[in-house]
């Protein structure tokens, strides 16, 4: 993608799409149906691995509008309405969605099932955080804060829309300014409860930071994807500018690499620390074909979109974006379904449930894009008033520079781009 070739983007008649919401539904619910018929327990797995990597694009998306207003960031604009309807999907859809996890957590997960917890040294260290009050207190106060923080967002964002007010942006950014830090307790505690709870022996303390890290490169490249697709319709595309996709090209090779990072970390020290306690977790996952899993991610989640994201002009390249994005998608559902079906499949990967898993999934998409596209289209694509559109659009920047505009030799075309300097001279 040229400097100039955001205006050559065809739009395109995708109202098809909005069909293929209620097909997800209904397939993904009779599967879902079939499997809860035949294994609930099972089934329960299977929910929680989908409510997961939904939940995890939500938060990330979340994430993405709380930065926003935390850096006051000009060239985010254009995509953070969006943003803020994916968040918006934790309350009460994603919440709603919880309450099959909620009723089947006695049977899901193995640490309510222990008789007496003073028996076991590990519930009793973890006391009271593992308990059963504990356990739906700690949803309860994760879902209600997320609904402040994504609905409060929402509400003055649609108001600035009306009034244009400075007041509405000064009321998002004190939500962003208490809200990241709700946003990283909550998050930490929902991975643990609802995902490291799954093996409560195990000791981690960059497990929240890890479930974050792929939050994000999925919330990242879902928006990359959405915001061609909304260009291609012609309803971003004049609040569009060749550094959005730049930029959204650059996060995700960031949060590759923070992803890679924060894992190897943490099985480099728990290598190191060669404690029972936590090695078994590692131990139990290169069982059986969880092991060619386990390589798949190490080489699928990091290497293919590290290796593919490296060249800068490879960020704006719409053909070879898309595959990567949609690559995201299926290393982080494998990368969830490692962190979860160990525990109920401890010999390999279930394939023979793979029907089930794509069910719940497909339900839970269903659901979530209807809602999300109903929200798209009862407000403005976009922020009308926000005081930093025009920066948004590449037609002005408080102190032009080669990033304001374009990358190194690229500036001299945009119209806040800083001039090309030849060894002094302009």
């Amino acid at each position: 993608m040229n400097p100039s070739s955001l205006a050559t983007i065809a739009a395109r008649d995708l109202a098809w799409w909005r069909r293929v919401p209620n097909g997800l539904i209904v397939i993904g619910g009779l599967l879902a149906l079939a499997g809860a018929l035949l294994d609930l327990k099972q089934f329960g797995y299977a929910w929680l691995l989908a409510f997961m990597f939904f939940l995890s694009l939500s938060l990330g998306a979340l994430f993405l509008v709380l930065v926003h207003h935390l850096f006051d960031a000009g060239w985010s604009v254009a995509i953070r309405r969006f943003c803020e309807h994916l968040a918006c999907l934790l309350f009460p859809w994603l919440a709603l969605l919880f309450v099959p996890v909620a009723c089947l957590a006695a049977s899901i997960y193995p640490w309510m099932q222990v008789a007496n917890p003073q028996t076991d040294p590990a519930l009793s260290a973890k006391y009271p955080l593992f308990t059963r009050p504990m356990f739906y207190g700690v949803a309860g106060a994760c879902f209600g804060v997320w609904w402040v923080l994504s609905r409060g967002l929402r509400k003055w964002s649609l108001r600035q829309d009306d009034t244009g007010s400075a007041q509405c942006t000064f009321k998002m950014r004190t939500y962003a300014g208490w809200g990241i830090a709700a946003f990283a307790i909550t998050l930490t505690l929902a991975a643990i409860m609802w995902m490291k709870a799954l093996q409560h022996q195990w000791f981690s303390t960059l497990y929240g930071a890890c479930y974050f890290a792929g939050s994000v490169w999925l919330s990242v490249a879902t928006a990359y994807l959405l915001t061609l697709l909304l260009a291609r319709q012609g309803v971003l595309r004049p609040v569009l500018h060749e550094h959005q996709f730049y930029f959204l090209g650059l996060l995700m090779f960031a949060f590759t690499v923070f992803y890679a990072y924060i894992h190897f970390s943490q099985y480099f020290i728990i290598w190191n620390a060669n404690l029972p306690e936590e090695t078994f977790w590692y131990v139990a996952r290169e069982q059986g074909s969880w092991y060619y899993v386990g390589l798949f991610i190490i080489f699928g989640h990091f290497f293919v979109p590290f290796l593919a994201l490296l060249r800068l002009d490879v960020k704006v390249s719409c053909a070879i974006m898309t595959p990567v994005c949609l690559w995201a998608w299926l290393l982080h559902y494998v990368d969830l379904a490692f962190n979860i079906m160990p525990v109920a499949h401890p010999a390999g990967f279930p394939w023979r449930w793979l029907w089930l898993d794509l069910g719940c999934l497909a339900f839970m998409a269903g659901v979530l894009a209807k809602v999300f596209v109903n929200d798209l289209l009862r407000s403005p694509a976009y922020p009308l008033k926000d005081p930093r559109l025009r920066e948004a659009m590449g037609l002005e920047h408080p102190v032009p520079t080669q990033i304001s505009g374009g990358e190194l030799d690229e500036t001299e075309g945009f119209a806040d781009g800083a001039p090309r300097t030849n060894g002094g001279a302009t």
